[in-house]
């Protein structure tokens, strides 16, 4: 394809991101994966284990081995929700704590890094792009059906 597609663009940018924070990551012995879990856990209150899935948007089995991987390096505990005795809450640890302190780090110099180097007019933009295709996304306006395809046709 001489063209670059939308999909192409979001695909191999989110590929550079995904590397450069597994890159950081990976120099205290931890993932991508890690870190956004650590941020999307409550440091203070805890967070249900059934919350967390959607709030990441990781299917259950990629979390559960995830927040597996997580207990047995020391980084989260469990315990039961004072509210639920049916739920799980995920708890940080002292050194989950830390490491969720180098994840916002790491997160927040990316964000400076690109704030610093495009301007706010352009930012702007691409955050209302980035918008409009999430919308168009969920309101299923992708996919043409097949009788208005043979129209095109």
């Amino acid at each position: 394809m001489k063209e670059k597609t939308i999909d192409y663009i979001l695909r191999s940018t989110w590929i550079a991101v995904a590397k450069m924070y597994n890159e950081e990551a990976n120099k205290k012995g931890s993932s991508m994966a890690t870190g956004f879990a650590l941020l999307s856990i409550d440091s203070e209150k805890g967070t249900p284990s059934t919350a967390l899935g959607p709030k990441m948007g990781v299917e259950s089995t990629s979390l559960s081995r995830t927040l597996k991987a997580m207990e047995e390096k020391g980084l989260i505990k469990r315990g039961k929700n004072p509210n639920d005795g049916r739920s799980v809450l995920i708890y940080l640890t002292d050194f989950g704590v830390e490491m969720r302190k180098f994840s916002k780090y790491v997160v927040l110099s990316f964000d400076e890094a690109v704030k610093n180097n495009i301007s706010n007019e352009d930012l702007q933009t691409f955050i209302k792009v980035m918008d409009q295709i999430n919308k168009i996304i969920s309101d299923k306006k992708v996919f043409i059906k097949e009788h208005e395809q043979a129209k095109i046709q």
